[in-house]
C-alpha cells in the first residue's frame, strides 16, 4: 500500500461532508430509486447494461433487513416498468445474514420470486471472508430450491477461490469474478496479493478460463486495463463468443476504458449504487482499503 494512498485516505476521512458528497456524485446515482432508474436509463441509451445496488450492508436489525428487501422490490418493479436492461446486486448482510441466516434466506427467496416474474437476474455480492462460506452455502441452498436466476461473486485474491469455483461452475451458471477489495489477513490471500494487486491477475485469469471452459457465463469485473486485454486475448484464443461473458465496472470509474470496450463490441455492465447511505458507503470503502482513496482521486483527473 503506497504512502500516497494512506495519506489520501486520512485526508478524505477528515474532509467536510459536503466535499465527500461532491466526490460521491460521480460514483453514486443519488438517494432514491428514481435517481438510480434515471441513471440506468441513460446508461442503457448509451449502450450499457446495469446492475443496481441499494447502499447499506451489515444491517443491525431484522426490520431493517425487511425494509431493504422492500426497497429492492421497488427497484425490480421500476426496472420492469421502464423496460430497462438491468439486474440487481444484493449484499446478504444487508438482508440480515449475520443476524438470522434463515430470515436472510427467506428475504432472498422473496426477491428471487419477484425477479423471476420480471425475468431479472439477481447477483449475490460477496463480502469479507467471515461471510464467504455462509454466502456460498446460501446460494447453494437457493439453487437446490430451484432458483436459477441467482449468481455469486468470487474474489480472485482469496486462496479458497480455487476450491469454491469448482462448486459453482456449470453450463447454466452465472458468476462474477473480481479481484477483491476487503482488507484481509495474509493467510487468506494468494501469494503477493497483500503487496501488489498485479499478483492477483494470474489467478483472476485462471478463474475466468475455468468459466470459459465450463460454459459458465462470467462477469469480468475489473478496471485494470492490462487484465482486460489479457481476458480479451484469452477469449479470442479459446474462441469464446462475446455472448458468453461481459465486462463489469463501477459507475464513474475508468469511463474511457468502458467506452473503448463498448466500441469494440463487448457487453459492459455498470454497477449503479444509490441510497441515503452515500456517506457511510464512501467512508467504509476508504476505511476498508485506503487504495480506494488514491484510486478515486486519480480517477477524477484521468477519466
Amino acid at each position: 500500500m503506497s504512502l500516497f494512498n494512506t495519506l489520501m485516505a486520512s485526508t478524505i476521512a477528515l474532509a467536510p461532508r459536503a466535499l465527500i458528497r461532491k466526490i460521491s456524485r460521480r460514483y453514486i446515482a443519488g438517494d432514491t430509486v428514481a435517481d438510480a432508474i434515471e441513471r440506468v436509463a441513460a446508461l442503457n441509451a448509451a449502450g450499457f447494461t446495469a446492475t443496481v445496488d441499494v447502499l447499506g450492508e451489515t444491517t443491525e436489525s431484522l426490520p431493517q433487513a425487511d425494509a431493504t428487501t422492500r426497497e429492492y422490490l421497488n427497484v425490480l418493479e421500476a426496472i420492469a416498468h421502464e423496460g430497462l436492461r438491468a439486474n440487481i446486486s444484493v449484499k446478504p448482510t444487508a438482508l440480515g445474514l449475520l443476524l438470522d441466516e434463515a430470515h436472510c434466506g427467506r428475504k432472498f427467496e422473496c426477491l428471487l420470486d419477484a425477479a423471476k416474474a420480471y425475468s431479472i437476474f439477481v447477483r449475490m455480492d460477496m463480502e469479507d471472508v467471515n461471510c464467504t462460506q455462509r454466502e456460498i452455502d446460501l446460494l447453494l441452498r437457493l439453487k437446490s430450491r430451484g432458483y436459477g436466476n441467482a449468481g455469486l461473486v468470487l474474489q480472485a485474491y482469496l486462496k479458497r477461490t480455487d476450491h469454491d469455483i469448482s462448486l459453482l461452475l456449470g453450463a447454466h451458471e452465472n458468476l462474477r469474478i473480481c479481484k477483491g477489495i476487503y482488507v484481509e489477513d495474509r493467510e487468506h490471500l494468494v501469494e503477493g496479493a497483500w503487496q501488489d494487486r498485479r499478483a492477483i491477475n494470474p489467478h483472476f485469469l485462471r478463474h475466468v478460463a475455468s468459466c470459459f471452459d465450463s460454459g459458465t457465463f462470467v462477469g469480468v469485473a475489473t478496471h485494470d486495463e492490462e487484465l482486460v486485454d489479457e481476458v480479451i486475448a484469452l477469449a479470442r484464443h479459446r474462441q469464446v463468443a462475446h455472448a458468453a461473458f461481459e465486462f463489469q465496472m463501477l459507475l464513474g470509474v475508468r469511463e474511457s476504458l468502458r467506452d473503448r470496450l463498448l466500441r469494440e463490441g463487448y457487453a459492459v455492465r455498470i454497477y449503479v449504487p444509490y441510497g441515503k447511505d452515500w456517506y457511510g458507503y464512501s467512508m467504509r470503502r476508504i476505511k476498508e482499503n485506503p487504495r480506494i482513496a488514491g484510486y478515486l482521486l486519480r480517477a477524477l483527473f484521468t477519466r
